[in-house]
């Protein structure tokens, strides 16, 4: 008996081939020796297709077969199409450390067209566009007592600023996912603390660097925020996007639920309730959080109990990202979110819609914080590549003092940018936040971390690292010491100034602890990052000696020099 073969009607493919594709070479030899033009791949097709025509019935009747079947023919592009607009034919994006624009779409830096992003003079000079706030006389009583009581405490002479600029000790894979906030102890100059987006904390002792602990059974979702009881040092507040705001004993790692917005569990997207900003009001003794449908919550730190009802303080249904209680008046709380508004508001009759100011923005706010010691100063990062200034809270709050152009828009798979004020500069001028776009620096594309000054927009420093070719999304300055601890992927690094003797930078060579399986370490480098939906990558380095971190960075001409001769 012979053989029964079975017969499958497959699907016909389509295959669309690029106008500016090669061709193949047999055709082209073929057509350069008979001196005829090289046929297009639409007419080789009918070519083909004519010297084949015996075999066109029985085509037919397969494609006849399949359409009776309900399969539908697969089409393969092989056509460019633009990641930004796409549409076909051209192709945008990053190409090493340069920037291809779109030419459907104005430049990727400022958003104005008529240039494209490497030629964009904003990125030239930061300063470009930036007037500097003009000295103005105002009658206000409120400008009058600060001007009493405030202004006294500012020196008269703009001092030098300290930059953090070399990688003095880090933690590779420290995380398990990526770092999504960082604070300092209050007390302890050396104490560390991250949280992460699989909702861990770490705390991290980086003057010992060996000495750290990951607490992973504080949330379930990402831990947006962290901050420190006023009262007690060994205990922190987090809010996590699984709805619950969580007091951890940092000694045991046990943590206290102190309110959760979904009680019953998942019934939906909807109904789904995340935090999102979080900050402490010392004097009402009262943590304050807010969540992803515009609604703020307070919570009594005495009692640990939730106090009150919700109230909308940002449009229904948007986010509120960041809370912030004025440092000299803090009954002033500041607000931002997804509804394209920073808000201040007064804490002591608390009310919706009875902000005191509303801050109108292009995009959506990432962050909004007062100055840090007079509290007078207001400094909003955008998803429009926008850093905005304003330099008195008692004046004209209708438009920014300032708007620097940064670039910092980009959000899926990252951290948002947050640009911060520097705790210990008393200008209340000196602000950092990393990068998106990616710089050529010796062949390799970095991401620095810059150095802002707010009040005309230079560019103060550039700090980056040849080891470190992520993104840098998370930074935070120490409130005490001339210390920049920043989170890139998974990993925390920890910058202090190039002031060091060599002996001591000998010294810090060992001051790199790769967390992790050995042997992954050794096959795969500092790159891989288990960590799919993060963007950000890894420390990445080739080699199994760990060398010592060298240090590249670039600083502006007006940046002024202190007394040793360094920047």
């Amino acid at each position: 008996m012979a053989p029964r073969t079975r017969r499958n009607a497959f699907p016909k493919v389509v295959i669309e081939r690029d106008a500016e594709s090669e061709q193949s070479s047999s055709s082209s030899d073929d057509d350069d020796d008979n001196g005829e033009e090289p046929l297009s791949d639409s007419e080789g097709e009918e070519v083909v297709a004519a010297a084949g025509s015996g075999k066109e019935e029985k085509v037919e009747e397969e494609d006849a077969a399949v359409k009776k079947k309900g399969k539908a023919p697969i089409t393969i592009s092989l056509k460019k199409v633009c990641k930004v607009c796409k549409k076909p034919g051209h192709e945008a994006g990053f190409k090493g450390a340069t920037y291809v624009d779109c030419p459907m779409k104005p430049c990727f830096l400022c958003k104005m067209p008529g240039h494209t992003t490497m030629s964009c003079p904003h990125r030239v000079a930061t300063e470009h566009g930036v007037i500097p706030a003009p000295l103005r006389s105002t009658h206000s009583p409120l400008e009058y007592v600060f001007q009493r009581q405030l202004r006294p405490k500012i020196p008269p002479i703009k001092p030098a600023h300290v930059i953090p600029n070399q990688v003095c000790c880090a933690v590779i894979r420290y995380h398990s996912r990526r770092v999504t906030c960082l604070e300092f102890h209050p007390t302890k100059n050396n104490i560390l603390l991250s949280g992460d987006k699989k909702g861990q904390v770490g705390i991290w002792d980086f003057e010992k660097v060996h000495e750290k602990m990951v607490y992973g059974n504080i949330h379930t979702c990402i831990v947006n925020n962290m901050r420190f009881n006023p009262v007690n040092d060994g205990t922190i507040y987090a809010a996590s996007s699984d709805g619950t705001i969580s007091c951890i004993d940092l000694e045991t790692g046990l943590s206290s639920s102190l309110m959760n917005l979904n009680p019953d569990g998942w019934q939906g997207p909807n109904t789904w309730r995340m935090l999102y900003g979080m900050d402490i009001n010392p004097e009402k003794s009262v943590v304050l959080v807010a969540d992803n449908f515009g609604f703020l919550y307070m919570v009594d730190t005495r009692s640990n109990h939730k106090t009150g009802d919700a109230i909308m303080i940002h449009k229904k249904g948007s986010k509120v990202v960041g809370l912030h209680c004025n440092p000299v008046h803090p009954e002033l709380l500041l607000s931002c979110g997804n509804d394209h508004f920073a808000r201040i508001w007064d804490m002591r009759r608390l009310e919706a819609r009875s902000a005191l100011h509303e801050l109108p923005h292009k995009r959506v706010v990432n962050s909004a914080y007062f100055s840090p010691l007079t509290g007078c100063k207001i400094l909003t990062t955008a998803q429009d590549n926008r850093l905005r200034v304003w330099d008195s809270i008692f004046g004209d709050l209708d438009s920014p003092s300032r708007e620097i152009v940064h670039s910092h828009d980009f959000n899926r798979h990252l951290t948002p940018f947050r640009a911060e004020w520097d705790p210990k500069d008393p200008s209340e001028s000196l602000a950092v936040i990393g990068r998106y776009i990616s710089e050529n620096f010796n062949g390799a594309a970095l991401h620095p971390i810059d150095f802002i000054d707010t009040s005309n927009g230079q560019l103060v420093a550039e700090v980056m690292d040849p080891n470190i070719t992520t993104i840098t999304p998370v930074n935070k300055l120490h409130p005490r010491d001339d210390v920049l601890a920043s989170g890139s992927s998974r990993s925390l690094f920890i910058w202090r100034p190039n002031w060091t003797s060599e002996a001591e930078e000998q010294k810090d060579e060992r001051r790199i602890v790769i967390c992790g399986n050995a042997e992954k370490t050794r096959k795969k480098g500092f790159g891989d990052d288990s960590d799919d939906d993060d963007m950000d990558g890894g420390f990445k380095s080739k080699g199994k000696k760990t060398k010592s971190l060298k240090l590249e960075v670039r600083e502006s001409k007006s940046a002024p020099r202190n007394s040793k001769g360094k920047r």
